[in-house]
């Protein structure tokens, strides 16, 4: 009995280490820079996180998500600064030897299409919906290549990512991504990091906000990351969070 005690003992304390050494794994800093920042989430996706500065809200850090696949590799969203997204283009060429096959800006503002012009000075293919292509030429910023309605898939070395607009809320076009392999949903400025305020609404649609992130929530159920435009990732508590923070 004291043996099997003890066995029970030893399993307990290597599934913890195994979950504690996952956890540091997915939070680790793979590149710093004054203007870039790149963690590793998953086996194949990466936070990078880029600072973008503003009137109202002073220097504020953004988000994007790097999908790596068999030497392939996806971008969600560029860096607002031309200098910070060749950073991140030359980090992902020369550290991890892969070649980018797409750029997907997840809404019309600065923080997810600034820098699109030195993507497709790469030659890089930028993919994005109908509704930011629309809002991107309102604005007068530089135009995403290729348009999608509301579903685009996208291969991705052996695996998929897929985009999706599930309805209005930061803005009227913003879309997640979700990486089925690995299970990582990016979010993007329609989801918030806990504990965070409202922030910019000045394009948003305040009263359908709850609501589009309640049907992302129930459409990817099996999602176990969750990505922010700004703050820190989590789970689908993000998605709580965010329910919470804009229901009427």
């Amino acid at each position: 009995m004291k043996n099997y005690f003890y066995s029970i003992g030893v399993i307990l304390l290597f599934l913890i280490t195994v979950s504690c050494k996952k956890e540091i794994d997915a939070s680790n800093e793979v590149y710093s820079s004054e203007t870039l920042k790149l963690k590793q989430l998953t086996d194949n996706v990466y936070v990078h996180t880029t600072f973008l500065d503003t009137e109202s809200w002073g220097k504020v850090a953004c988000n994007g998500m790097l999908v790596i696949d068999n030497n392939e590799a996806v971008v969600f969203d560029t860096p607002s600064e031309n200098k910070v997204a060749k950073e991140l283009i030359t980090w992902i060429e020369n550290q991890k030897k892969a070649t980018i096959k797409a750029v997907i800006p997840t809404h019309f503002h600065v923080d997810c299409l600034g820098s699109l012009q030195v993507f497709h000075h790469k030659e890089i293919p930028s993919y994005a919906s109908l509704k930011t292509i629309k809002l991107a030429k309102e604005q007068g910023t530089i135009i995403p290549q290729h348009g999608f309605h509301n579903n685009f898939e996208l291969k991705v070395g052996k695996n998929k990512i897929t985009c999706e607009f599930l309805g209005e809320g930061h803005t009227k076009d913003n879309i997640i991504g979700y990486y089925s392999k690995d299970k990582v949903l990016f979010g993007g400025c329609l989801v918030k990091t806990l504990k965070a305020k409202k922030g910019n609404l000045a394009d948003a649609n305040v009263k359908e906000w709850s609501n589009t992130v309640n049907a992302v929530k129930g459409k990817y159920k099996d999602a176990k990351w969750v990505i922010p435009g700004h703050g820190n990732e989590g789970d689908t508590s993000l998605l709580n969070y965010t329910i919470a923070l804009f229901k009427e």
